[in-house]
């Protein structure tokens, strides 16, 4: 018997669940092997054994996960520790593997999952196990190196774009000078933040300005970047990063006065658009401002997804399939962008130590030289992976969406 199992970790997507379903339709096309299960709330729903064989379930409900958003194997944000810290869990995880036959583990994430899969791999080879680990890539951060975009950005930002472009023009309709601050995730990455170049209005740019984390937050700057903008035009739109710090280091999300910490010891942004519209009312340089904070809104939005991030999240799963019957452990998944126009790529291994807890920033040489907006090599990069729209179901007026009857329990 020769079995494989699949596992989300990490935040969701809008696409994640289309990587885990390219890994379960290539195999019912090669039946290389011959049971998929599901391991639910990824490793750590492993260690409990809560796993599945999704061979088992309705296939209607399995397939109809391609156009579902979230994370329909449910994840979690498990770290896992080294063998040395850690012998017992290592030793009881492999243990549930071989009493499935598992003979290869297919974990979709971002950078702590690829970690894991790192860590596993080592430990298979240092004691001759014959389990493949490879990991299928997935975040709306755009941060895993190598690769030239990851499976759910294209899709966050065609979202973050089309907010932009709405309020914009929402904001159009008075006279009086108003400004729209909007908040993108982003900790130690501006990817997200800076997609918003591709909104336009009549060939204009519908942002205005554009925050990131690569470049220092000056309050003064700041402020007298917005006053500026206002003697030009009478409405604003500003984009930031949730992870803006000062120069030194320290988040704007810090210094709100409700700011708390995860249990990794990291402070949980957010907020930042509200700190920043109080700068602005305060310092008496605009009285009509609105924040809006998207949080998990731009990683759920399947009605807003980008068929080109389904398609190339789909073929990431699919190709993992193929590349684990003669590929090796320990590698993951990467996209290669072949050209611009027609927008072309191709699925390529690369080998998760050169991944693992490493952060792809955004280009300082693609943000202006005043560090409040993005170039044109921002916009050329980011339109080609937000086209397409979902072919989603509908059903009463609303998206026709899958959940796993097995979770429930």
């Amino acid at each position: 018997m020769r079995n494989c199992i699949v596992a989300q970790s990490g935040g969701p997507t809008s696409v994640i669940n289309a990587s885990a379903i390219g890994i379960f339709e290539k195999n019912e096309e090669l039946k290389y092997y011959d049971k998929v299960f599901a391991g639910l709330n990824g490793i750590e729903g492993i260690l409990k054994e809560n796993i599945i064989n999704l061979c088992e379930l309705d296939k209607e409900s399995v397939h109809g996960l391609k156009y579902t958003p979230s994370s329909g194997l449910g994840s979690c944000r498990y770290k896992l520790k080294s063998y040395e810290q850690s012998k017992e869990e290592y030793i009881k995880l492999f243990e549930i593997l071989e009493k499935n036959q598992i003979k290869t583990f297919f974990y979709i994430g971002g950078n702590d999952s690829m970690d894991t899969v790192h860590k596993l791999s080592n430990y298979a080879k240092e004691h001759s196990i014959d389990i493949k680990f490879i990991g299928v890539p997935k975040t709306i951060d755009n941060d895993l190196p190598i690769m030239d975009h990851t499976p759910g950005f294209g899709s966050a930002a065609k979202f973050i774009a089309t907010i932009a472009l709405e309020n914009s023009l929402d904001a159009s309709v008075y006279e009086t000078k108003n400004i729209f601050i909007m908040e993108a995730m982003g900790r130690d990455t501006g990817w997200l933040a800076a997609s918003s170049c591709i909104a336009t209005l009549n060939g204009e740019p519908a942002v205005d300005l554009i925050y990131l984390p690569e470049i220092p937050f000056d309050t003064n700057k700041f402020l007298k970047d917005v006053e500026n903008k206002l003697k030009e035009k009478n409405r604003l739109v500003i984009v930031v990063s949730e992870g803006i710090r000062t120069a030194e280091g320290v988040f704007l999300g810090e210094m709100q006065s409700n700011a708390g910490y995860d249990k990794f010891g990291h402070a949980q942004l957010g907020g930042v658009c509200v700190y920043l519209k109080n700068l602005i009312t305060e310092n008496g340089i605009c009285k009509k401002v609105r924040a809006v904070e998207l949080s998990t809104l731009q990683r759920c939005a399947m009605h807003f997804a980008s068929q080109t991030d389904i398609d190339e999240a789909y073929e990431s799963g699919a190709f993992a399939l193929e590349y684990s019957i003669e590929g090796e452990s320990g590698n993951m998944i990467g996209i290669r962008r072949i050209q611009n126009n027609p927008y072309k790529s191709e699925p390529f291994a690369v080998h998760t130590s050169k991944v693992a807890n490493t952060i792809k920033y955004f280009p300082k040489e693609w943000i202006n030289a005043e560090g409040n907006n993005v170039t044109k090599e921002a916009y050329d990069y980011t339109l080609p992976l937000i086209m397409g729209e979902p072919k989603i179901k509908y059903e009463n007026g609303l998206p026709k969406y899958v959940f796993l009857n097995e979770r429930k329990k």
